[in-house]
């Protein structure tokens, strides 16, 4: 049912072309009146090609409404099943869809249902306009509270202008996310200490922004790996504050930390490794003091290698590498070595591939 709801039409397409119409319809009354009255026999056209797109627009907000519910409900259903699952099910079996980018929005159900959280509130950051995210379902179907921040002040204002403004204690923040602002952000909005949920996913420095995090202490955090640095190798792209994958290396793929510097940050800060999901980007890890239910696994045992091909070519267009060529493509690139805690080319380092 999720993925037919997905083949619906997009209401938010839906409504821009509505708003282009419109605009369309006012040049074409201005022609008309510069004209001096030459096209004033289609002045009444416009007149109802107004009203009817007008009409269009409400119906758009009604289908942007009615679509979102139907996915929460459908959502809802499913979250039933990941929740009814043992512990020890393998996280890329509870996977299901709602607003997440893959299946993170059904392992999120399974965690909660294994893991006590009192105090339901997250931190994302790294949401573009929150239309793809891992904590709106949580927000829409389980009511938690939270705070989303992007880089983008547009995205920011329009999720705060819509019904999620108002409806859910929302905080969206525009903010560049840095490791030396990222407690400030969070502290700014009131949320501290023992929170329930930390997604960590801004394409870049994420091991050192999630190194660099104090200011809560989050029950579960989903934390964006890059699998094409393999399975057993420790590493991340060195720290820089204005870091941006598509300056990093024109391939965009230079990105994140490895699976294994995940699970070792997540050792350092408290957290076991408790699996990834399928489309091989996002691991998933639980606070030591409730981690004991899960089975004990390391990075080498639930890597996945990622299953979709972003990686582009110097043009900018998309250049569909298998797993292997994109691997090939950042080869030379410079990362941190956490094992020996210097920077030399990724070829170079032990068990990248």
């Amino acid at each position: 049912m999720l993925r037919k709801l997905k083949n619906i039409i997009d209401a938010g397409k839906l409504a821009k072309i509505v708003g282009d119409i419109e605009k369309r319809v006012s040049d074409l009354k201005k022609a008309n009146e510069k004209g001096g009255g030459a096209l004033k026999s289609i002045t009444d056209k416009f007149a109802r090609t107004r009203q009817d797109v007008s009409a269009l627009r409400v119906q758009s907000q009604v289908l942007a409404r009615d679509v979102e519910s139907l996915k929460v409900l459908c959502g809802h259903i499913a979250a039933e099943r990941s929740r009814n699952l043992p512990a020890s099910t393998d996280l890329k079996e509870a996977e299901f869809q709602v607003f997440s980018q893959w299946g993170e929005d059904g392992i999120i159900q399974f965690l909660l249902a294994h893991v006590p959280v009192p105090n339901e509130t997250f931190v994302e950051f790294g949401v573009q306009d929150y239309t793809e995210s891992n904590t709106r379902f949580l927000l829409m179907n389980n009511l938690w509270n939270g705070l989303i921040m992007d880089g983008s002040e547009d995205y920011m204002a329009g999720v705060r202008q819509s019904t999620l403004g108002w409806r859910h204690t929302l905080h969206a923040k525009a903010a560049w996310v840095t490791a030396e602002n990222v407690n400030e952000l969070i502290s700014s909005t009131g949320i501290n200490g023992d929170i329930g949920l930390l997604s960590v996913d801004i394409d870049g420095v994420d091991y050192w922004v999630w190194k660099a995090i104090t200011v809560v202490q989050p029950r579960i955090v989903i934390a964006e790996y890059n699998s094409l640095f393999g399975p057993t190798a420790k590493v991340t792209p060195p720290y820089a504050p204005d870091y941006e994958r598509a300056k990093a290396h024109y391939s965009h793929v230079f990105y994140g930390p490895s699976l294994a510097a995940v699970e070792h940050l997540g050792k350092e800060k408290g957290f076991a490794l408790v699996g990834t999901n399928s489309a091989g980007n996002n691991a998933f890890l639980v606070r030591n003091d409730l981690a004991a239910v899960f089975p004990k696994r390391n990075a080498a045992e639930v890597y996945q290698a990622a299953r979709f091909r972003e990686a582009r070519l110097p043009s900018g267009d998309l250049a569909f590498p298998t797993f292997q060529e994109a691997q090939e493509l950042i080869k030379d690139c410079v990362v941190h070595d956490l094992t020996s805690g210097k920077g030399k080319p990724l070829k170079e380092v032990t068990g990248w591939r």
